[in-house]
């Protein structure tokens, strides 16, 4: 039976790919950063359906600030693959926390790899990189792309980008950087821009949200489907030589189109809920970000196949129903106050 390893396990990526990974017969093994309040909520449908064949997965408190402890870990379950989806990945956050997001984003990978080599395991190492490393360089953005990264976040991903490549050339080990272009879904975090949007729609179509504040509604982006980018990452891992590789849908979309889509969905007019404020903007914009993954169809036969507009429906409609859930039983008034 193979094993794999996976930081960032409990992050959207993180269990869609648990999820993959475990219906193809592997035993996988997750760090877990220890908290007074669970985060496994991502997780409960492994638990719940029982073909996910969930004794195979293995949760272990870790993190990625600890290099002992990722080299225990590591010399403990042997993996055959490793995923380090772990990070401080909220870009307008970074900007407030640079130097945490540099440590667990950028310098985490590099005790990953130390840890890989002292303990002496034979494993692949799948490095999640970003779209955000191209930065202000003009779409579409490749692999042969200049990067221009505009946020600490991106700073971070750069030196693990780098680290991958320098590591895989100096000492030989299987590492891949997946340049990811922004992916969505309904377990998508509810403070980043998509499931915000998605999540604000729902509540103000069902009466307890009255407004949603955003901020720039020009920059473009290339959105796809999460559960699709994490078949990529598997992909990436099976090839017998190791390549870096863009993965997106090569369609891009304005902040405003998403959320004119998103409120159409209810026979909503954005116009009259949305309002712009400063606090939102990002010292340094990312104006166009559209992704060509010719070299990911050609060498691992990945191609999307959601798109935006569709995604933006399957968020919205499992962000109503998850809204309609919240109000069975609780008083409207209560919703409102938490919102």
């Amino acid at each position: 039976m193979k094993s794999a390893f996976i930081t960032g396990i409990t992050g959207q990526d993180g269990s869609y790919l648990a999820e993959l990974l475990l219906s193809k017969g592997y035993e996988v093994h997750g760090l877990i950063r220890r908290s007074s309040s669970i985060n496994d909520a991502r997780l409960k449908s492994i638990f719940q359906e029982p073909s996910l064949s969930n004794r195979n997965l293995f949760l272990h408190y870790g993190d990625l600030a600890d290099s002992g402890n990722l080299t225990n870990l590591l010399q403990k379950i042997q993996p055959h693959e490793v995923y380090n989806l772990g990070a401080q990945s909220h870009v307008k956050v970074s900007f407030e926390i640079p130097s945490y997001t540099a440590d667990i984003t950028g310098l985490g990978t590099i005790r990953l790899l130390e840890a890989i080599r002292n303990a002496e395991i034979n494993c692949r190492i799948y490095q999640a990189s970003s779209s955000e490393l191209f930065g202000s360089t003009p779409p579409p953005q490749s692999e042969i792309s200049t990067f221009r990264p505009r946020s600490p976040y991106a700073i971070s991903k750069l030196f693990a980008y780098h680290s991958i490549v320098n590591y895989r050339e100096a000492y030989g080990i299987y590492a891949v950087n997946g340049i990811l272009f922004n992916h969505e879904s309904p377990r998508r975090g509810e403070t980043f821009l998509t499931r915000k949007v998605s999540l604000a729609a729902a509540r103000i179509a069902l009466g307890v949200q009255d407004k949603l504040i955003l901020g720039n509604l020009e920059s473009i982006r290339d959105w796809g489907f999460a559960p699709e980018y994490v078949e990529a990452m598997w992909s990436m891992l099976q090839c017998e030589t190791p390549a870096d590789l863009v993965i997106a849908t090569g369609l891009g979309a304005t902040v405003r189109d998403w959320v004119e889509s998103v409120f159409r969905i209810f026979n909503l007019d954005y116009e009259r809920y949305v309002e712009i404020s400063p606090r939102y903007l990002r010292p340094t914009e990312v104006d166009n970000l559209i992704g060509d993954a010719t070299l990911a169809s050609k060498l691992i036969g990945w191609k999307a196949t959601t798109k935006w507009k569709e995604l933006a429906k399957i968020m919205a409609e499992s962000d109503y129903l998850l809204v309609e859930k919240q109000l069975s039983g609780t008083p409207i008034e209560e919703l409102k106050r938490k919102n």
